[in-house]
């Protein structure tokens, strides 16, 4: 039997300008697993911390930013690990920020705020492009349903 695992997180950031929405993207550090390649935020899920509280403390130390409004996306990315026979579960996040000053961690060597299309040709997983685009079309559609996804802080 294979377990599912919860263990880590995914956080997409937008910065909205008037109808302007850019993402942000970070690349990894070369000593790093995955090393060069453009992702959003991610990150593991401490001993007795929610899933969203994950997701704020990643970014802000990988970021420096501070959270805006927080939504959960209605996706839910996942991987196998064949090694450990574990199916990974991640839990995706929506995260509005209101400033553009991004002060990265060692983890990460460079950012890019972009737009959805761009962003979707850097990112390499196809499961975080899915949570990307997720994400854009829950913050193009309707308010209703944005409020529901929307957590409160």
């Amino acid at each position: 039997m294979i377990n599912p695992l919860i263990k880590m997180i995914d956080c997409h950031i937008v910065y909205r300008h008037n109808n302007d929405m850019k993402y942000l993207l970070l690349k990894r550090s070369p000593n790093k697993i995955y090393p060069n390649i453009w992702q959003c935020v991610t990150g593991k899920i401490k001993d007795n911390e929610k899933a969203y509280q994950t997701a704020i403390r990643e970014v802000h130390e990988e970021t420096k930013l501070n959270v805006f409004k927080l939504w959960t996306v209605e996706h839910v990315n996942l991987f196998f690990e064949a090694q450990k026979n574990k199916m990974n579960l991640i839990p995706v996040f929506g995260m509005e920020v209101n400033t553009t000053n991004v002060i990265l961690s060692d983890e990460h060597t460079d950012y890019i705020w972009c737009d959805i299309n761009l962003a979707n040709e850097k990112i390499l997983w196809n499961q975080q492009k899915i949570g990307l685009l997720t994400f854009h079309n829950m913050l193009k559609g309707t308010k209703e349903k944005l409020s529901f996804s929307e957590i409160s802080l």
